[in-house]
């Protein structure tokens, strides 16, 4: 009997070490296959355009290095003679009757621009549209017979070590293929409000941009944007906006030639330790709300000032910076669920609200509240809090220049050194809510600070009105 159990086991070990690895596919002998059914449908981009003399090299098509902001560039100098620039960049066809895609940077301010098929067939293409914020842009070129196309893939089932595929025209040097591995997801790079980038290790270089990275299926799941480099060239660190965005933006430019963005109408804050700890959460999630848009979708669907929303249409928000993406991939005027976790008093509950999904606007695109994650509290040996605090009257509204609808308790003075201090709170904020229990008085703020700290809670949650705008700040309470 123990032979045979010892048998059976075997068998189902190797059953499962077979199953892993028929998901996580090795790297083939040779790419060649795969590459020689590819390359047809990668083109070379050339655009020209009239710039100011002596600043030519400004426009020259190139991936932007880590941490620079697409677009932002000196003022060339005033009369200066005008002369032809271009610049070169990469570009896939994603359907046969001619329709390609590439970055924004590549066609930006172009007033001509060309694409070469892998055949050498020049053909001149129209924008049909671009999107700064995401870098990408759509072409159209006509052809006199249907041209080879590539699909997407769903980037969201990449997984950080599978093989990847970049093809493009790196220095104008035509089709060149490399091949590297996912090395991450979801990489910030300080590019935009939209970050989310895959992360490779694939040979990248200046004309890459705006050409396919791709699956060992042949489909594509990034589009190459940008590379992190000290010298210029390539160092094994790129990045490629996800299919799951590419897709969207691009069937969007297709269909209007512009890009709409769902809107939500918050104001939103990173949970930190802190923050969770005072929330009640049992770890830091989500996105705090710290103001909600009057009128807006958020308010109709009764979402609250002081919520965390933990889930948005059924994926999961694992930190703040993520939301604003999820929300503006959402269709305009779709209706969806949306989970949050919201203190009430002594509890705490989780529930589901639906909410229709607006349009973003100019002057709705800041979406987080505008402000710094405050340094960590260090452990002070002062009572309290270390604040000393006032109700608001006429003389300390007038003192603090106060706005005239400013409701709560008003700092007036911040002691040297304390959990507030190091916390950022400076005389002039206002306290509006405590543990989310508005408070009108001094007296108030100190009973519910004192509650929570013979309750045996070592931090307290402050909403925080200052210069227009509301911030939530844990500060950790003094225990001697």
């Amino acid at each position: 009997m123990a032979v045979l159990l010892s048998g059976l086991l075997a068998l189902a070990l190797s059953a499962l070490l077979a199953a892993s690895a028929a998901q996580a596919r090795s790297a083939p002998e040779s790419f060649a296959d795969l590459v020689e059914q590819l390359l047809p449908t990668v083109v070379n981009i050339q655009t020209r355009q009239t710039i100011e003399g002596g600043q030519a090299e400004q426009f020259e098509e190139f991936f932007k290095e880590f941490f620079e902001r697409r677009g932002e560039g000196g003022e060339p100098p005033p009369q200066q003679p005008e002369r032809r620039g271009s610049s070169l960049g990469s570009g896939f066809i994603i359907d046969p009757s001619g329709f390609i895609v590439t970055n924004h940077h590549v066609i930006a301010d172009a007033d001509e621009v060309e694409v070469v098929l892998a055949d050498g067939t020049s053909l001149n293409a129209t924008i049909v549209g671009s999107d700064k914020d995401t870098d990408l842009a759509l072409l159209k070129v006509e052809a006199r017979q249907a041209l080879p196309a590539t699909t997407w893939g769903d980037s969201d089932s990449t997984r950080i070590g599978d093989w990847v595929v970049a093809i493009g025209n790196p220095f104008g040097l035509g089709g060149t293929v490399t091949a590297g591995i996912v090395s991450a997801r979801q990489r910030d790079i300080n590019a935009g409000r939209y970050d989310n980038f895959l992360q490779t290790d694939a040979a990248i270089n200046k004309g890459n941009s705006g050409g396919p990275m791709f699956n060992l299926d042949g489909q594509v799941i990034g589009v190459n944007t940008a590379i992190f480099s000290p010298s210029g060239g390539s160092v094994g660190i790129g990045f490629a906006t996800p299919s799951s965005m590419a897709k969207n933006i691009i069937a969007q430019l297709r269909d209007t030639g512009e890009v709409r963005r769902g809107w939500l109408g918050v104001r939103i804050q990173n949970v930190t330790d802190e923050l969770a700890e005072g929330l009640r959460l049992d770890r830091p999630r989500g996105a705090l709300v710290a103001a909600v848009t009057e009128g807006g979708p958020a308010a109709d669907a009764g979402i609250e000032q002081g919520d965390v929303i933990l889930e948005f249409n059924g994926r999961e928000v694992p930190e703040m910076r993520r939301l604003p993406a999820m929300v503006a991939e959402t269709a305009v005027g779709s209706t969806v669920d949306v989970t949050i976790w919201r203190r009430q008093g002594e509890r705490t509950v989780e529930r589901k609200v639906r909410v229709t999904v607006g349009e973003l606007e100019a002057e709705q695109v800041a979406a987080t509240a505008p402000t710094e994650t405050p340094p960590e509290a260090r452990t002070g040996d002062m009572e309290s809090l270390g604040l000393a605090l006032g109700q608001i009257t006429p003389e300390l509204r007038t003192r603090f220049a106060l706005d005239e609808d400013a409701k709560g308790v008003v700092i007036t003075e911040v002691k040297e050194g304390s959990a507030s201090a190091e916390k950022g709170l400076k005389a002039g904020d206002v306290i509006v809510e405590v543990d989310q229990e508005e408070v009108s008085t001094p007296a108030e703020v100190v009973e519910k600070v004192e509650k929570a700290k013979s309750e045996g809670y070592r931090v307290v949650t402050l909403l925080v009105f200052r210069q227009g705008d509301f911030q939530w700040i844990a500060v950790r309470i003094d225990q001697s």
